[in-house]
């Protein structure tokens, strides 16, 4: 879609918007997936800046899982207590390295083939490769006992495997999803969705499977756009084209709230947006330098004018939802440019006409790597670099996409790399950490940093088995280490915001992330 020249009225330049949004909605290009609706009428319309990358579990699979249309082994309380899932029920052996899910024995595919314990274990076994979650589990085999139990032997106990099982990388799909090449062509899930129209990257459509063995829900049809801009979201919500709206810039938010016309619903996070490093460079090897980085960022500035919330300003990793990583004793992370300043010429960098150099010369430049799906972060870069530049840090900013940071953690290329870290992905943290800070970091984690301590308490807490104050110790030793050490630094905490037309109720917002929580809606008309 194609902005208005700055000369238009606000008037013209809202109504272009919604003919750009009008024409996202009658989007016709050729569906991956399609199957015939039972019912006509209008869907239940969300919108979301996030796109479909790819069909494949690890891509993707939180899309599905989200939508309804697949289902994981586990659910999991909104506080990551284990809930059934596909398996309604699970134990593991004395020792810990037997573990059984018993299938619903109801549970049927879309294309109407029983979910059997050979699809569940084809497709975690797909999950189980890097850089995938659950390949952090210490499996041995997984393996059918008859037709509805999966078993999972492991080579260590792993306390955390419930919570790794209820990843989205780990959704169930039927055998006909398959090519005979191995990757997935099309998406046969078990939830009380089906896939009507799937075009990616960005229209997912469903419907209710009639042959779901839970309850039926009351919205029959749904339909998921990717729209990319903030404004247009809000918008679509406002002129009533779309019912849920979702990651709305605090302008739009500020704006939806004044005018009434729809309600807002939030929900704190355990997500927090930070600044990943690359600590093998020679520059940033330096913890002095890594923080001196972290002091020029001034916290409450940053969540007081980009996200209206002074309370999101990040005085460590976690925030305090995360009752149990959240440590009230850390001294808070602050904004002290003159600190900053001495930790710098303490690290061998001097001002020049230029900026900072070091004894040879060599200017301090970095390259910041961003992405636009969360409105907020292109706004944070311009800010942090502002921020930065004070300090006679040159950084250059490069908005691209998501995939852009893992990438450059792989190949090397990274510096520095600004998103969102959402330690709910799996109901327990420690899988998450243990992807970001095991020996070789992770592609949201470290990089160029490990910490042996970190890594070893982190083992401990998977494997289960502690008492309540052993794991709160190890939690607490975790915390500390990357409060000092700033492999990531955090900038702020997170908010998540759905704005919600009047004629649908029920509406919640899951602070893990994993499900919209359709079944749970009604219209009110």
């Amino acid at each position: 879609m194609t902005t208005s020249p700055p000369s238009c009225s606000p008037h013209l330049r809202r109504r272009r918007l919604l003919q750009g949004a009008a024409a996202g909605l009658a989007l016709t290009v050729p569906a991956v997936q399609a199957q015939r609706v039972p019912e006509a009428g209008r869907p239940l319309q969300l919108v979301g800046p996030w796109e479909l990358t790819g069909l494949a579990p690890a891509n993707s699979g939180f899309m599905f899982a989200r939508l309804q249309i697949a289902e994981t082994l586990m659910n999991a309380r909104d506080d990551g207590t284990p809930l059934p899932g596909l398996a309604q029920r699970w134990h593991s052996s004395a020792d810990g390295l037997v573990w059984r899910f018993e299938l619903r024995p109801q549970a049927r595919f879309h294309d109407g083939s029983a979910v059997t314990a050979a699809a569940v274990v084809r497709c975690l076994e797909t999950a189980r490769t890097p850089p995938s979650l659950l390949s952090v589990a210490p499996v041995r085999a997984i393996e059918t006992d008859g037709a509805h139990t999966v078993v999972i032997r492991l080579t260590t106990p792993f306390g955390g495997l419930p919570a790794l099982l209820a990843h989205s990388s780990t959704i169930v799909l039927a055998p006909a999803s398959y090519g005979a090449d191995g990757s997935v062509r099309q998406i046969v899930g078990s939830g009380p969705y089906r896939i009507h129209v799937l075009s990616a990257p960005q229209l997912v459509e469903a419907v209710a499977f009639e042959g779901y063995d839970g309850p039926q829900p009351v919205v029959r049809h749904t339909r998921y756009l990717t729209v990319s801009r903030s404004e247009t979201r809000t918008l679509m919500v406002e002129a009533g084209q779309a019912d849920l709206a979702y990651s709305l810039d605090p302008a739009s938010l500020q704006r939806l709230r004044r005018r009434g016309q729809v309600r807002i619903e939030t929900a704190m996070l355990p997500r927090t947006v930070i600044v990943k490093l690359n600590a093998g460079l020679p520059a940033l090897q330096d913890v002095r330098v890594r923080r001196a980085l972290s002091l020029c960022i001034d916290r409450d500035g940053i969540a007081k004018a980009l996200l209206r919330d002074p309370t999101l300003a990040a005085t460590q990793m976690f925030p305090p939802l995360m009752k149990g990583w959240h440590d009230p004793g850390l001294p808070p992370l602050r904004h002290d440019p003159a600190e900053a300043a001495r930790l710098l010429a303490e690290a061998g960098w001097q001002r020049g006409p230029e900026g900072l150099v070091n004894a040879a010369g060599q200017p301090l430049q970095l390259v910041l790597r961003g992405f636009p799906d969360r409105p907020e972060l292109p706004l944070f870069a311009a800010a942090l670099q502002e921020q930065w530049r004070q300090a006679g840090i040159t950084v250059k900013v490069s908005i691209g996409n998501s995939g852009d940071i893992p990438l450059g953690h792989r190949d090397g290329t990274l510096h520095m790399g600004l998103g969102a870290r959402n330690f709910g992905t799996v109901p327990d943290p420690v899988g998450t950490l243990l992807q970001d800070y095991g020996p070789q970091g992770g592609d949201w984690g470290a990089m160029g940093w490990s910490d042996e301590r970190v890594v070893a308490a982190l083992q401990a807490l998977a494997r289960g088995g502690l008492t309540p104050e052993r794991a709160a110790d190890l939690r607490a030793q975790v915390a500390q280490a990357l409060h000092q050490a700033l492999p990531v630094i955090p900038v702020t905490w997170y908010r998540q915001h759905v704005a919600t037309s009047a004629r649908v109720a029920g509406v919640s917002v899951d602070p893990l992330e994993r499900s919209y929580r359709l079944t749970d809606m009604t219209w009110t008309a």
